[in-house]
């Protein structure tokens, strides 16, 4: 029987930095007030005049180098991603180009929204449970100030810009992605939608000029939702596997929103020193949280650790992961 581990992590984030005093004077806000609402003091944004892409094919060629991993031998990459550099080609089309992964690979995106990076990574599961494929990269990459309206207030203090791969490859050990459920409810379009530019809602002079070319979204509704569904995915995937919070190491939930983050560990009943963050200083950078924070705090990480993964995203669409660690 095969098994789907998880042989490498690897990251990126740009260099410059906007913090909550810079912010504050772009628009009506302030330190006090982002930081008490969601826990953020301060994100990455990419200035450069690029795409998603940009940041996603340093995290796969970090990834690559540090596992000593040919390209020629990768046979997969899965890209997820809310901010393609294009409609189409996909994004990870670019990255695999970028990367020399082309000899036999194929490379396509996912639109999973936050939980992009999760249902990947159990899409690569099963490619390499199943024998057909040996070594699949699963990256996100996110430029998420690509969609952000800095003139409002409410949503604008939220993101950041960042990538995260992982490589998945087969074991004979019981160790790895071992097991996930995952759920949508399209009731959720309205409260979280980036409204424009699709073909529902071409783009236009009109559109442009109604500033619909940015995330939208109903807080309270979000969070509301994010809170329960976290939660409640989170115990489903613990229940099938018998686990009680005392067997797991790392709760590492998406980094959308500390008040969330904090909402779901205490529900759960996990100790808060077992629940992995750095939003504080990342921001929410969309499907590339959970590799961005995992890899940040890699060395908090240790061989045959239990973890549960979860996230949440518009959609609505959400779910949780059971990952015993083998690195």
């Amino acid at each position: 029987m095969l098994y789907a581990r998880i042989s490498g992590l690897a990251s990126y984030v740009p260099d410059d930095i906007l913090d909550n005093e810079q912010l504050s004077q772009m628009v009506d806000t302030s330190d006090e007030w982002i930081t008490s609402r969601v826990g953020i003091k301060e994100r990455r944004v990419l200035k450069k005049p690029v795409g998603s892409s940009y940041m996603g094919i340093i995290a796969v060629k970090r990834l690559l180098e540090q596992t000593g991993t040919d390209p020629a031998d990768i046979d997969l990459i899965i890209c997820a991603t809310s901010n393609p550099d294009y409609r189409f080609p996909s994004t990870a089309s670019i990255i695999a180009h970028q990367c020399g992964i082309e000899q036999k690979a194929y490379a396509y995106d996912v639109q999973g929204a936050c939980a992009g990076f999760l249902l990947s990574l159990q899409s690569a599961s099963a490619y390499v449970r199943s024998g057909m494929y040996k070594k699949v990269i699963v990256v996100s990459a996110e430029k998420m100030t690509s969609m952000t309206n800095y003139e409002d207030r409410t949503t604008c203090p939220l993101f950041g810009d960042a990538a995260g791969a992982m490589l998945v490859e087969p074991t004979e050990e019981p160790v790895g992605i071992i097991d996930g459920v995952f759920h949508v409810d399209g009731s959720g379009l309205e409260h979280l939608v980036y409204k424009a530019g699709g073909s529902a809602m071409p783009a236009t002079q009109e559109t442009v000029a109604a500033r619909l070319h940015y995330l939208y979204q109903e807080g309270r509704a979000v969070y509301r939702h994010a809170v329960m569904d976290m939660l409640t995915s989170s115990q489903e995937v613990m229940r099938r596997n018998n686990l009680t919070v005392d067997d797991i190491q790392w709760f590492i939930p998406h980094q959308a929103n500390l008040r969330i983050i904090e909402a779901v560990g205490s529900r759960l009943g996990i100790d808060e020193s077992k629940v992995m963050v750095n939003i504080q200083n990342r921001g929410n950078t969309s499907a590339a949280t959970i590799p961005l924070c995992m890899d940040e705090k890699r060395d908090l990480l240790n061989k045959g650790d239990k973890l549960i993964l979860t996230a949440f995203g518009a959609g609505f669409t959400w779910g949780a992961l059971y990952v015993i660690w083998d690195i």
